[in-house]
């Protein structure tokens, strides 16, 4: 079995977010606590994962500040995990890669779930990369500035 390689101290801020989230499962469980799953079993049920994986991949979570554990909202003596602020911010990662499924990977007559704007029942309209002045921006119109290279246009 490869060993995994840490990305965390990569240069590269892409490489160091997947060597947080990288996994489909945790990225799952991000999914799922986004949508108020909070406890081990629901976790386990709903992604039909097992126990020993799960585990890891919430205390992973956790350890990395993705997660935390609470007391249980209804008093009973179990932990319940929710996104801290630090998840919350994988929002937009998750509704960019929805939006991709959407258009890449379902039929255009195919039933899947919607993400919906909770103050109209409408469906959320599509994300955008804007300039710093408002302009819409598509990959041609960027580049990654490596690290020690000035502001110059490297295309």
């Amino acid at each position: 079995m490869v060993k995994r390689v840490s990305l965390a101290g990569a240069g590269c801020p892409v490489a160091r977010a997947l060597d947080v989230i990288g996994d489909w499962w945790s990225l799952l469980i991000i999914r799922d606590a986004f949508d108020g799953i909070r406890r081990f079993n629901e976790f386990q049920t709903g992604l039909g994962i097992a126990k020993g994986m799960l585990a890891n991949r919430l205390r992973d979570l956790t350890e990395r500040g993705i997660l935390e554990t609470v007391p249980a909202s209804d008093g009973s003596a179990y932990r319940e995990y929710i996104l801290t602020e630090k998840g919350r911010g994988l929002f937009l990662v998750l509704v960019a890669l929805r939006q991709w499924g959407e258009d890449q990977l379902c039929g255009p007559d195919e039933e899947h779930s919607v993400l919906v704007d909770t103050t109209n029942g409408d469906p959320v309209g599509r994300l955008e990369l804007r300039a710093s002045d408002g302009r819409a921006l598509t990959w041609s119109e960027t580049y990654v500035r490596k690290l020690g290279e000035g502001p110059g246009l490297k295309r």
